[in-house]
């Protein structure tokens, strides 16, 4: 099904069962993950669902077990909630859950990997290079060009990343990198416009165009700033939203993504998109941007969270 088409209609709060929210954990995104999750519990709640929250920090597996959950609905953001290791788990105690199986989910959380498989499927995507503390930092910058993002490859939210304009600054933003993770990743800056698509089942929702004053869009400009500008519709003629419709899906196939996800992309002077990563447990804050761009379909946050949950009916 195309975005431009109506989008299907949801089961009955009662064929869930009893669900539970997973949120929390104890990754670096543990604070939005609290957010997201207390979110969609409201959510599901009003919508009628037998619905309860669960901080996997608070007691682990067996704490969720205990609450013996007939599907789960994911809202942990980051290492040990959307890397694949929790979907592994929940895969062998029987339990459904929303969102990306193991292997998407595991390479959705590997911006390295997400994109030797873009590049070996031709799809666009900014040269980068894996650093190392040993680094041959000129060749970096001769390969790459200034300025470059450097990045933790497997974190999210932006954090640890580095607009890097200078040699010297290059370690530096290495080091604040590898606060965040082992594996860090210098790539070529593309300057232009920034895109979100979302994916919801076999729809593409409306892209939105992310604009922020500062000109780069991080932590605080993602969940904080009430300066960063969302424009929807994006401003894209609508062939070319089209396009970029069909771009983000074919990037988040090639993963092996379902469900519902995020992909994000940069679209430089000479009108070419260029794709960043992919996101399979997006935000679901009142600054996230899957959330906008249903409502810009016409599909409200209460109907949107049980489109979701309705994946897990798929397993």
């Amino acid at each position: 099904m195309s975005r431009n088409q109506q989008i299907s209609e949801t089961p009955s709060p009662s064929d869930f069962g009893r669900v539970v929210v997973l949120y929390g954990g104890e990754s670096a995104e543990r604070e939005v993950s609290l957010v997201s999750g207390a979110a969609v519990l409201a959510s599901l709640q009003r919508s009628g669902v037998d619905a309860r929250g669960y901080d996997l920090a608070a007691g682990g597996l067996s704490g969720l077990e205990a609450l013996a959950p007939d599907r789960v609905f994911i809202a942990m953001h980051g290492r040990g909630g959307e890397d694949g290791t929790l979907q592994g788990a929940l895969e062998l105690l029987g339990i459904p859950y929303t969102g990306s199986g193991v292997l998407a989910s595991a390479l959705g959380m590997d911006k390295q990997r997400t994109k030797q498989i873009w590049q070996a499927l031709g799809l666009p995507t900014p040269e980068s290079i894996i650093l190392s503390p040993d680094a041959d930092w000129p060749a970096v910058v001769e390969r790459l060009g200034l300025p470059m993002v450097v990045k933790p490859v497997h974190e999210g939210s932006t954090l640890g990343i580095t607009i890097v304009d200078s040699l010297e600054a290059l370690q530096a933003a290495y080091r604040e990198a590898a606060r965040y993770d082992a594996a860090v990743m210098a790539e070529r800056f593309i300057r232009g416009e920034e895109y979100t698509v979302s994916l919801l089942g076999d729809t593409e929702l409306p892209a939105i165009r992310v604009e922020v004053p500062s000109g780069f869009y991080d932590y605080e400009a993602k969940y904080h700033s009430n300066e960063t500008l969302y424009h929807l519709p994006c401003g894209l003629e609508a062939s070319t939203e089209q396009a970029l419709a069909t771009l983000c899906r074919q990037a988040f196939d090639a993963v092996g993504g379902r469900g519902w996800g995020r992909v994000d992309v940069m679209r430089d002077a000479e009108a070419r998109f260029w794709l960043l990563e992919v996101n399979t447990v997006p935000g679901m804050t009142d600054h996230s941007l899957v959330p906008q761009s249903a409502a810009h379909a016409g599909l409200g946050f209460d109907a949107l969270v049980l489109r979701i949950l309705a994946t897990s009916l798929e397993r």
